[in-house]
């Protein structure tokens, strides 16, 4: 494994300074707009390996992308080696149907100390709740990014992790954008406490995602990828294309592609996503890509 060959990876081309904020900032923004959040190795009918040299040859050398356990992964080894201090913390995602945190932890995610002050690094959660810069973990603070706005509650040790929804671009309404939240544009997204956690950890989580019919991975294949400007996003055979205008969420683009899928069609997702992933999950979905393939 050679960082900088991750660097070639999610093109960073910039030479190397300190283990400071802005590095890591740099360095993160560039992760997560050049490795897709997705899920689409077990819908290749593939086995996902939780062990750094599997994720390092799938995700830089294969040119694909992978979910939060891989893709947190990867980054933790890569500012290990840049020389922060930095540890891998569990989560517990919320889920909206059940209107609870999971009793499990089922996700991963960074928390990085520089001179003093922690920050949560999380590349791994994807679509419009995935935040673009590293979030200073501090109770009670509403930080504002592009996304929109994330905060921090503690309670007893427990961290709630939240976000404040976007609003959506209407184009003719007249009236101006306010940053104080509605009820129900507060969208929680996962809890987790500070006990430092190894990779081994969750090995068990890795093995149970991949064949428990219940989780959402399972049922839906999911590949999203963070942009300059937003986010792209396949869901089964949904493609959208989001642009964050302002303090509006504008969709500029929403295609379901579930009655006939082309050779086209295919490039172009290949074009958006810029991974080998996606061509394997076509190749896997669709035996032969000639000519118009009618999707069940």
């Amino acid at each position: 494994m050679n960082i900088q060959e991750y660097f070639a990876r999610i093109s960073y081309n910039e030479s190397l300074k300190d283990a400071d904020l802005q590095t890591l900032t740099v360095i993160f923004q560039h992760h997560i707009q050049a490795i897709p959040f997705e899920n689409l190795s077990m819908h290749c009918g593939e086995t996902i390996e939780l062990d750094l040299q599997s994720t390092y040859d799938k995700i830089v050398r294969k040119k694909r992308g992978g979910w939060c356990l891989e893709s947190n992964h990867l980054l933790f080894w890569a500012l290990q080696e840049l020389g922060y201090d930095v540890c891998i913390l569990g989560g517990n995602s919320y889920n909206p149907a059940e209107r609870g945190y999971t009793a499990e932890i089922n996700h991963i995610l960074l928390k990085v100390v520089i001179e003093g002050n922690s920050y949560i690094v999380d590349a791994g959660f994807g679509g419009a709740y995935q935040a673009w810069q590293p979030l200073m973990l501090i109770s009670g603070k509403d930080q504002s990014q592009i996304p929109g706005i994330f905060r921090f509650t503690e309670d007893n040790g427990t961290w709630y992790f939240e976000k404040v929804k976007r609003k959506h671009y209407i184009p003719e309404q007249s009236v101006p954008f306010t940053d104080t939240p509605e009820l129900g544009n507060i969208r929680k997204i996962y809890t987790f406490t500070l006990e430092p956690r190894h990779i081994n950890d969750f090995q068990a989580l890795n093995t149970y995602l991949q064949v428990s019919p219940d989780n959402i991975l399972q049922k839906k294949s999911i590949c999203s990828l963070q942009t300059a400007e937003g986010l792209y996003a396949l869901v089964g055979w949904t493609f959208t294309k989001i642009y964050f205008v302002a303090k509006e969420t504008k969709m500029i683009q929403k295609e379901k592609l579930c009655y006939y899928f082309t050779q086209e069609t295919s490039n172009l997702l290949r074009y958006y996503f810029q991974s080998s992933s996606l061509q394997s999950f076509i190749n896997y979905s669709l035996p032969s890509t000639v000519g118009n393939k009618k999707l069940s």
